[in-house]
């Protein structure tokens, strides 16, 4: 059995499928973990989450911030997306709508010591705390109640900070944009949601989130998409693996196979979007 993380894939089915036939995926024997955003910008959102639904227990997700902009459309939150109205249009939306919102924040292997979320981490926090205030997160969104009375609390970016003390609305959000937004911080850990450039581009009071010198999760493998211009997939350093190599932006898709760290790649060879990466 093997398993392999891909990266954001954001509704580029051609190129998973291409991939998955490098590896010689076998559904029967091996997992695929998307590290978030399988929806949103590309060509096919629709097919993807048919593919993904189709595979069974032999595909684990987390969600990204795409993702959770589907969902908010879905129940009324926001003015839908163009390549999102395809797929809330499809006789099995539902259907799909809800294999989605079951999936979780953050997802571990416990034998290759990795967890995968989609963005970040805050620097306070272990991978068993990441795992603990996810399970929070997602109790709301997968309770109908409590998922339509915070939607329309989920968008701001406040509290930019991890406290412990945060309660109601606040708390959740943050922990969703910590796991789903993360880029770079200030020295003390403040989110910054303005820059989104390649490491070094950033104003020198910020920095990517997993160099913070008082990070906590260092101990474990963090593998995250989201940071499609971070530059390089491998940071040994800092023990990260940042999968989103820009498949939808004309880059490539890129998956790790957690058991040996093996890194394949294939070409994305669909057309590059015109708007600017983000």
């Amino acid at each position: 059995m093997s398993t392999y993380v891909v990266g954001d894939l954001q509704g580029c089915l051609t190129p998973l499928q291409r991939l998955l036939e490098q590896l010689r995926f076998d559904p029967a024997r091996d997992l695929l973990v998307c590290a978030g955003d399988m929806v949103a910008r590309g060509p096919d959102s629709l097919g993807t989450l048919r593919f993904l639904r189709s595979l069974g227990p032999a595909c684990a997700a987390v969600l990204g911030n795409h993702d959770l902009h589907l969902i908010a459309q879905a129940h009324g939150i926001g003015r839908i997306k163009p390549d999102f109205q395809t797929l809330l249009d499809a006789a099995d939306a539902a259907e799909l709508l809800e294999t989605l919102i079951q999936r979780p924040l953050a997802w571990s292997d416990p034998a290759s010591n990795t967890l995968v979320v989609h963005a970040g981490l805050a620097p306070q926090w272990r991978a068993q705390d990441a795992l603990r205030h996810a399970e929070q997160a997602q109790a709301v969104l997968r309770d109908p109640v409590q998922l339509q009375a915070f939607l329309p609390e989920m968008y701001g970016d406040t509290p930019d900070r991890w406290q412990d003390d945060l309660t109601g609305s606040a708390r959740i959000r943050t922990i969703i944009n910590i796991l789903t937004r993360s880029r770079y911080c200030f020295a003390d850990g403040r989110l910054d949601f303005t820059q989104k450039g390649t490491p070094g581009s950033q104003p020198a009071t910020l920095q990517p989130w997993f160099t913070l010198p008082q990070r906590r999760s260092l101990e474990t493998r963090i593998v995250f998409g989201h940071w499609s211009t971070l530059g390089r997939v491998q940071w040994p350093r800092f023990n990260v693996c940042g999968l989103d190599t820009g498949c939808v932006w004309g880059g490539a898709l890129t998956a790790l196979r957690l058991e040996d760290g093996r890194v394949f790649q294939n070409p994305s060879q669909t057309p590059a979007l015109v708007s600017t990466r983000p």
